[in-house]
């Protein structure tokens, strides 16, 4: 065999493995799509995320299982532009307004507190709400961590904001 020879049959072994290769991807069958989309999932939101409206059927009083924040999160910003400090009494909630206060209620210990909402959460979905670290303490429920609540809602109108670069807030203090 000459050399010449031998590229041509080069040539022709690549040709042959290029329309091969066109074969196979002409040929090769998609995987069968779901006959229905998947289920739609709500974005989140987190402490440091823009804040979310509460939901059309936000229902200010009821039973709903609630969880606290801890120290860990101490200091990150909250919906409300304020940062979250684990010994106020605080909550964060997807359906209440920001700057209103309910009163929560542990029918185990049979204590309650009021609360005012500043964050939107909890992050874990079947939870209605997420206390401070403090507030969890007043109806002692930190042990278990989680537990059944008692919401009722005391004020519903969003209190002005002391942060005045928090979203939709003004300053408490007069200008001049």
């Amino acid at each position: 065999m000459r050399i010449g020879d031998w590229r041509l049959d080069v040539r022709a072994a690549l040709a042959l493995m290029s329309l091969s290769l066109a074969v196979s991807c002409a040929t090769r069958q998609d995987p069968p799509q779901p006959s229905s989309p998947p289920p739609a999932v709500e974005p989140r939101a987190s402490s440091l995320s823009i804040p979310v409206a509460p939901r059309a059927s936000a229902k200010p009083s009821g039973a709903v299982r609630a969880s606290y924040q801890g120290d860990e999160y101490a200091g990150r910003r909250t919906a409300s532009g304020e940062p979250y400090d684990p010994d106020a009494l605080t909550a964060a909630s997807h359906t209440l307004p920001i700057g209103s206060s309910v009163m929560v209620t542990n029918p185990a210990t049979g204590r309650s507190v009021k609360v005012r909402i500043n964050d939107r959460g909890p992050g874990v979905r079947g939870r209605g709400l997420d206390l401070s670290k403090r507030a969890a303490e007043e109806i002692g429920m930190t042990k278990k961590g989680v537990a059944r609540v008692r919401v009722k809602a005391v004020d519903s109108k969003p209190a002005r904001s002391e942060f005045p670069d928090s979203p939709g807030g003004s300053s408490s203090t007069p200008k001049t």
